[in-house]
């Protein structure tokens, strides 16, 4: 059996220290927490848990088939990077629009007070969509991964040295995962600090700042399909 050494193990290393850089900034663990925190109200902890265990399973799925499948998926459909950017952009404006102008929903409240389970209900229908996509992994998440799965490409042509590639970048995924379950499941604390009328505040900076973000996407994305062909 052939002796393994630091030699053969640097790609790997090499290649997950990028992923994890690369995937931190567009996954950001904990600002995008702050930002789905208003989702979570009125829930148990134990539902809370099972919620956030969910949204990290959608996440790691959605990141394992952008990364093995994106490219295909993308080139059947005959759909680039920049739409997907401008479409995923409108989308999280749109929930930043109506978290923002949303008044305070007292029929919901009146019916999780006759029905305990009626608000995770509610809930759940919302953990795939928006939650985990685009909020949390979106057009950003899926770019770094189609340039991560390039670079590994290069880096080694052999279908060994491929796999080894694509379990580093997974690695990768698994680490942004732990880090959206732990910041995820943890906000309320945060919430805890706030007090009532702190988080009413903080949750209408949050929807604007919502808004920008979807914004910010769709135009990088606008630009990019406009204003950079031809």
């Amino acid at each position: 059996m052939p002796k393994v050494t630091m030699r053969d193990l640097h790609p790997f290393i090499h290649l997950l220290f990028i992923g994890v850089i690369a995937l931190f900034p567009v996954v950001n663990p904990l600002g995008t927490a702050l930002i789905v925190m208003p989702y979570f109200k009125g829930i148990t902890h134990v539902e809370r848990k099972h919620a956030v265990r969910n949204i990290t399973a959608y996440a790691f799925g959605i990141c394992t088939v952008a990364l093995f499948a994106g490219h295909w998926i993308m080139e059947l459909f005959g759909i680039s990077i920049p739409v997907v950017q401008l479409a995923g952009g409108i989308m999280i404006c749109k929930f930043g629009w109506e978290s923002l102008s949303a008044s305070n929903d007292k029929a919901d409240e009146a019916a999780s007070e006759r029905d305990p389970g009626a608000t995770y209900r509610h809930l759940a229908g919302r953990l795939f969509y928006p939650i985990t996509f685009p909020m949390t992994t979106g057009a950003g998440t899926m770019s770094v991964l189609f340039t991560l799965s390039a670079h590994g490409t290069k880096l080694r042509a052999d279908w060994a040295g491929w796999l080894v590639d694509m379990a580093a970048i997974e690695l990768a995924v698994l680490v942004m995962c732990a880090l959206v379950y732990l910041c995820y499941l943890n906000t309320e604390a945060l919430v805890r600090i706030l007090g009532t009328e702190g988080e009413k505040i903080f949750n209408r900076i949050i929807a604007f700042l919502i808004f920008c973000v979807g914004l910010q996407i769709a135009t990088s994305g606008a630009k990019e399909l406009f204003f950079t062909r031809g």
